[in-house]
Parts: C-alpha cells; sequence; structure tokens
C-alpha cells in the first residue's frame, strides 16, 4: 500500500487534512492520469480496470476533450439552462441522432444519474397519472432519497426513516442464481411472468413506469437471459406502464453498441443516461424520452449545472468520438477477448464462479467452496489487487461478490492482455 508523504502540497499536515474529510479517503493520492492509467504521487502507475467510476468512457485526460474543455472554457463555462448555448443545441442534436428508435426528446437538466432517474420517474407519473414504481431488487438508480428508495439491497434504505413509497421490488434476472430456482431452458421466464403476480397484489395497482438497468451495474454486473427485456417491453406494453432503461453505466458503448437498448434491440419509453457521456469525467447526465411524454414543467425536473456548457462540449467530442469507423467494433473485440481469457482463468481458479458481460462491462463472480457468495474474498482480491498495479471495485457497495472489470473504452488488445495477465497473477496467488 502507498504511504503518503507527511505534508502536502500546500505544506499543510496530511493527517491535519484527513481529519477534515466526512468520510475519510483511500491512502492513494492521485497525480496524473494517461489514458487506461492512473498515476499516484509516488510514480506508480495502476491500470483503472473501473474507468474511474465507470464513467472515463475515453480514459484518463483524452486529448482531444482536453482540449474541447480548454477552448470552452476561454468562452463561455457556464449558464442558466433557461437560454441556449452553441454546445448545448449541437450535443441535443447529436444525442437525438443517435438515440433508440423514438426517443426524440432530449433533457440535459440533470447533473448526475441519480437525478435523470429521479426525472425520468417524474415524467412517467405525471403522464400516466399513477404512483408506483417497480424495480429489481439488486437496482442500483442512484444516490439520492427518492432513488435510494427505489434501488435493491435493504442496507442501502436501513439509514433512513423516510423514503419514496410505493415501490415495488421484483426479482431480477439472474439465472446463476435464480430466484425461482428454474433452469432457463424451461423457466419459460417466470422472473419476468410473475411481475405481473406483484403488480396485483404488492402495489397500489396503480403502475407509472418498470425502471430497469439492462445489465445491473452495481447489483453484480447480471446480464439478463435472451427474451427477457422484450417480455418486459410487452407486460408494460400490456398494462399501460412506461418502461425506463437506466443506462448511466451502460450507455455511450459500454456493451460495444451505443446504449444497451441496441445491444439487446428493445426500445423503453424512456432512456437515462450520465457517467460515461463526459468522456474523460465531465459531469453530464439527463433523459432521452418518446415525444408523447412533453408536457411536464421545466421547474420539476431541473438543477443548477444540468446544462453546463463545458460539460456539453466534452460531451459533443466524446460522441463524435465514439461514432468514428471502428471504434465499437474494437470494444466489442477487446471485450470478447478479455471474455475469452477470463473465462479460460476461471477453468483452473474455483474461486471464479462466472464470467458475464457485454463489450467492455463484465464481471467475475467470486465463490466459496459450497459456491456460495464469497464477498470476504471478493473485497480481499480488490484490495490485493493493488500490489498487482489493478484498480478493481466490487459490486454492492463492498456486500457483493462480483469483481467488475470495466476499463476505459479506448484500452488496446496489448493493454487487455496487460490488464488479464495482472487479474492472472492475482487470482493464482490468491487461490
Amino acid at each position: 500500500m502507498t504511504v503518503l508523504p507527511s505534508v502536502t502540497s500546500c505544506g499543510e499536515d496530511i493527517d491535519d487534512v484527513l481529519n477534515h474529510y466526512y468520510n475519510p479517503p483511500h491512502p492513494l493520492k492521485a497525480v496524473r492520469g494517461e489514458g487506461v492509467y492512473l498515476c499516484a504521487d509516488d510514480g506508480t502507475r495502476y491500470l483503472d480496470c473501473s474507468s474511474g467510476t465507470f464513467n472515463l468512457t475515453l480514459g484518463y485526460s483524452h486529448p482531444e476533450i482536453v482540449a474541447a474543455v480548454r477552448a470552452q472554457a476561454g468562452e463561455l463555462i457556464h449558464v442558466t439552462s433557461k437560454f441556449q448555448s452553441g454546445p448545448v443545441n449541437e450535443l441535443v442534436s447529436r444525442l437525438a441522432e443517435i438515440a433508440p428508435e423514438g426517443l426524440s426528446r432530449v433533457h440535459l437538466k440533470s447533473s448526475s444519474g441519480s437525478d435523470a432517474n429521479e426525472g425520468a420517474v417524474k415524467i412517467a407519473q405525471h403522464h400516466t397519472g399513477n404512483p408506483d414504481v417497480v424495480s429489481l431488487f439488486r437496482a442500483h438508480l442512484g444516490q439520492t432519497m427518492g432513488m435510494i428508495g427505489a434501488s435493491g439491497a435493504a442496507f442501502r434504505r436501513a439509514p433512513f426513516p423516510s423514503q419514496m413509497p410505493g415501490v415495488v421490488h421484483v426479482p431480477d434476472p439472474y439465472c446463476a442464481r435464480c430466484f425461482y430456482r428454474q433452469e432457463r431452458a424451461t423457466c419459460g421466464l417466470l422472473c419476468a411472468e410473475r411481475i405481473n403476480d406483484f403488480i396485483d397484489y404488492a402495489s397500489s395497482g396503480r403502475v407509472a413506469c418498470v425502471v430497469v438497468e439492462p445489465i445491473s451495474g452495481n447489483g453484480g454486473n447480471v446480464v439478463p437471459p435472451d427474451g427477457y427485456l422484450q417480455a418486459l417491453r410487452r407486460l408494460c406494453d400490456e398494462r399501460g406502464i412506461l418502461l425506463v432503461f437506466d443506462e448511466i453505466q451502460t450507455g455511450f458503448g459500454r456493451t460495444g453498441q451505443m446504449f444497451a437498448a441496441d445491444t439487446f434491440g428493445v426500445t423503453p419509453d424512456l432512456l437515462t443516461f450520465g457517467k460515461g457521456l463526459g468522456g474523460s469525467g465531465l459531469p453530464i447526465a439527463g433523459i432521452l424520452a418518446q415525444e408523447r411524454l412533453t408536457g411536464l414543467e421545466g421547474h420539476h425536473i431541473s438543477s443548477t449545472f444540468g446544462a453546463n456548457v463545458m460539460a456539453a462540449a466534452a460531451a459533443v467530442k466524446t460522441i463524435e468520438i465514439l461514432r468514428r469507423p471502428g471504434f465499437l467494433e474494437n470494444v466489442r473485440t477487446v471485450g470478447a477477448h478479455v471474455m475469452s481469457r477470463l473465462r479460460e482463468l476461471a477453468t483452473q481458479i474455483p474461486f471464479m464462479g462466472d464470467v458475464r458481460g457485454e463489450g467492455l462491462m463484465l464481471g467475475v463472480e467470486i465463490v466459496d467452496h459450497d459456491g456460495a457468495p464469497d464477498p470476504a474474498l471478493t473485497n480481499h482480491l480488490a484490495a490485493r489487487g493493488m500490489e498487482y498495479g489493478l484498480l478493481l471495485r466490487t459490486s454492492l457497495y463492498g456486500f457483493g461478490n462480483v469483481v467488475k472489470v470495466r476499463p476505459p473504452l479506448i484500452m488496446t488488445r496489448e493493454e487487455a492482455d496487460d490488464m488479464c495477465d495482472r487479474l492472472r497473477r492475482l487470482f493464482l496467488d490468491a487461490a
């Protein structure tokens, strides 16, 4: 573990500085980022398997993003979202071009994924006149009070007495640990079909929307079985419920397509996005909606920095890069190579219970000798990863048993092999 110097660059004692943090930070002190690598103040260079917080689509300090931000900073950094600006207008146009078919309206007044999801729920409630929200057991959705109530996992809601009412949680499409103890070949997709029962018997009967991550992010990188999202689309259509895709983590190339909606061939009524749109870390998020869902006044879903001009300039450049010939193909090719190497390694490592994902959104499930989830070993692997020059994150804030492998989308085949070689050494030594 890196030991921090005794003083900061300002000459203050580091222990005194750390005492002022509400939550103590990790000992690593970052000073520079280069592509897929993060550099610490002691000169150590780490390969970032997590793309920061899964938001560095183009890696650290991508030169074209840096240039776009510098140029925009000299012109206009921010203006109230009431007004237009060149970068925001262009971003809205580009988003409408790449959006799944039918999602023609763009709302950029959300400055985080949590705000975007809350905004989508508000639109759904306003449009349908119904209050209830259906989400999955392991859903993340965000950190605001409303989204904590809608997210899965009891530990996230436990400290807070007041939460969003009318949320119905239903089992995930998690074939490896099927809630209904079924086999995929004969299950009839009960994970989708039984949602009807939850609506009939556990809700008020007035459901505004189903909010789902096409691939669960923090919940364990759970990839739905073939047909699940199509079945969910049919269920929503039959019952007059809006389908919301939370693509905060899956959007902008992460699955090898622009959106996971494209990967799975299912179009939602609303789609939320964030994280990766900023390219190299500029904060921006928002909502794509069908034309028919307009009408909720802006003051109900606006936020101060939602249409930040500098972030919009970075986002425009990010989309331009993602759309270049071969970029997304490389994500799919490198992702398939990493998947193949990890699955081959899993044949040698008993605690690697499953390797799953799409594109460069991969997860390794860690299990004990009985095949049960092993969060302790999962956290141990992530912590030891730094000794191998790897930055790793785990599922469910350390309560889960999945090591997430989501490097920047600019990763080359050579960098992918470097990452896999390091993961191999880490896992073999732990085994």
